[in-house]
């Protein structure tokens, strides 16, 4: 192995999206970090703030487990939700480090699913999405700051205002 390929590893996305036949919001994170990949649940990194991000945008409280949001009833928490890579290659969890990226086969969710907007959470998410996946969609996304632990520069109350304003969650 090359000096340059020290720490890549070929990971597989290893869990399922999650939608119904009445999504219509789709939800893009780039590829799970370590930590979710561990859980095998989105966002499982406990210092990721996309579950307090969701729960302050829609003015309900976050369940003492963040993964009870998705059953929780509440209205569009996640009305679609999945990532734009497959399978890459990677180090760790740095999204700076992706390559030789598979994109998803997001037809899984846009063949069975009235999807009308797409999200994407940071600007590799957007980015990637722009370049594999959007004209398989034909649906421009919204590009929203990472709530990733790595995107340090913005606060909880920053990344929930920005989210806030991007998004009319009474429409979800």
């Amino acid at each position: 192995m090359a000096a340059s390929d020290e720490g890549y590893q070929h990971i597989e996305h290893g869990f399922e999206p999650v939608f119904d036949e009445h999504s219509r919001v789709l939800l893009l994170g780039s590829f799970p970090s370590v930590l979710s990949r561990a859980n095998a649940f989105y966002y499982g990194n406990p210092q990721n703030r996309f579950w307090r991000v969701m729960a302050a945008c829609l003015g309900v409280p976050v369940p003492p487990n963040e993964g009870d949001f998705l059953a929780s009833g509440e209205p569009a928490t996640l009305d679609a939700s999945w990532d734009v890579i497959e399978s890459c290659d990677i180090k760790g969890s740095s999204d700076a480090s992706i390559r030789n990226v598979v994109p998803a086969h997001i037809e899984r969710i846009t063949d069975a699913a009235p999807i009308e907007q797409v999200i994407c959470n940071g600007g590799t998410a957007g980015r990637l999405y722009k370049r594999y996946l959007q004209e398989r969609t034909g649906l421009p996304a919204i590009v929203l700051p990472s709530t990733s632990p790595a995107n340090a520069a913005w606060r909880l109350e920053r990344l929930v205002e920005r989210w806030r304003e991007a998004v009319d969650w009474a429409a979800l």
